[in-house]
């Protein structure tokens, strides 16, 4: 059981929900202290074990019928272990929630209560926005915008414009990532009759979204001014994987996962090199 849960958690994006935190903290004045500790755990695996333990319980039908369910991009979970899932995913997050409820402050309160409402939210009912058009892809952003935000609170640290534009950049990327990511999944989705971004857009127009979010996450970074300015370059490989799929037909739109499949090193190549610019900017 262990072997699958951990699979389900996606090991392979931990990094994605733990560095925003740990950097925003840090970049907000935070120090190395228990706060940063438990904060980089609690965003590394048990909020994962939760945000994607929870998605593949309740999308079980439709990943039942998706061919890249079952690997480094989601488990197909036995339906003997949808409750076990639910159970760890409990038992791993309630108790880092308390601690950190007890070493934060109101804003922290409140910002860590929208991240994991939108967690739950996605995926499970009444709300289950991944099925709401558009909302699903903000929903999903948030994910990852959260924990940088709430590395900012936690520390005390103040939105300045800077904080916004980078806060706002990576919302916009987020988005873009998702829907670039639902196009891969139009034929599954709708054969269970589940609604997306890319169901209701088609593949070209969606596709042509997430180009549009992506560029306009580079510019809004410009905003925060040099040599941060410098981060709005890291959306060109991501424009320049997902550009050859602009012209995609609904027909063909599982060749998506072609260029979606890049994402996870440029993801990796894209921290790397945001890490070397904010440690040299420091």
């Amino acid at each position: 059981m262990i072997p699958e849960l951990l699979r389900s958690s996606r090991p392979l994006s931990w990094i994605n929900t733990a560095y925003p935190f740990a950097a925003a903290w840090l970049l907000a004045g935070g120090g190395i202290e228990p706060a940063l500790i438990v904060g980089t755990v609690f965003f590394l695996v048990p909020y994962n074990v939760a945000m994607y333990g929870i998605n593949d319980v309740f999308d079980h039908a439709s990943d039942m019928a998706n061919p890249r369910k079952g690997g480094a991009e989601g488990a197909l979970l036995d339906t003997s272990l949808h409750r076990p899932m639910l159970i760890a995913s409990a038992a791993l997050t309630v108790p880092f929630l308390l601690v950190l409820a007890a070493l934060g402050n109101p804003v922290s309160w409140a910002v860590l209560g929208l991240s994991m409402l939108a967690v739950v939210a996605y995926s499970a009912p009444p709300l289950r926005t991944k099925e709401i058009p558009v909302l699903d892809s903000l929903t999903s952003s948030l994910h990852f915008v959260t924990p940088a935000a709430y590395g900012i609170a936690l520390a005390g640290g103040e939105v300045s414009l800077l904080a916004a534009c980078a806060l706002g950049a990576f919302l916009l990327w987020g988005m873009a990532s998702h829907a670039f990511g639902a196009v891969q999944d139009i034929g599954p989705d709708r054969e269970a009759g589940i609604s997306s971004i890319a169901t209701a857009f088609g593949a070209r127009r969606t596709v042509r979204i997430a180009l549009a979010l992506w560029a306009s996450a580079g510019l809004l970074v410009l905003g925060t001014g040099w040599p941060w300015a410098l981060a709005g370059l890291l959306v060109i490989p991501y424009l320049a994987a997902a550009l050859p799929y602009a012209s995609l037909s609904d027909a063909s739109a599982s060749r998506a996962h072609h260029g979606w499949r890049h994402f996870l090193w440029i993801n990796y190549a894209a921290g790397a090199a945001l890490t070397i610019l904010l440690l040299s900017a420091s």
